[in-house]
């Protein structure tokens, strides 16, 4: 009985290989960069203009990119749970900052507001008195 359960234990182990299956139309990871730096780029246009749509935005990049929504999404997920979405986020940030050189302090993360300037908690405050 118990080599009955351990062969089952290494069957289940070895069927379970992958979390997700690959799509069958996989966007390559430099158009999937492109299409996220689009993104981004509309994202802050939306920001900078809040009464424009940004649904309308993104479905116009997708399909500048001959990209169909689905794929998009099943791409995504794909690069998301095998976790090399950072290395596509890394190139978008590149071809955003060659569109535009001014966003590099940007995108580089220098913080707008200091550590030191930021406001204390009220209850940390009251507890320092105490």
């Amino acid at each position: 009985m118990k080599k009955l359960i351990f062969v089952f234990v290494l069957l289940c182990m070895f069927s379970c290989n992958e979390y997700i299956d690959k799509p069958n139309n996989i966007i390559d990871k430099t158009k999937m960069s492109e299409i996220i730096a689009d993104l981004a780029i509309n994202d802050q246009v939306i920001f900078s203009y809040p009464n424009t749509n940004l649904e309308s935005g993104t479905r116009f990049i997708l399909k500048s990119h001959n990209v169909k929504t689905e794929d998009f999404v099943a791409s995504y997920k794909y690069y998301i749970v095998k976790q090399k979405m950072t290395g596509i986020v890394d190139d978008a940030q590149k071809i955003i900052i060659e569109k535009d050189p001014k966003s590099e302090k940007k995108i580089k993360g220098t913080p707008q507001v200091q550590p030191e300037e930021l406001p204390k908690l009220e209850r940390l405050e009251k507890r320092e008195k105490n």
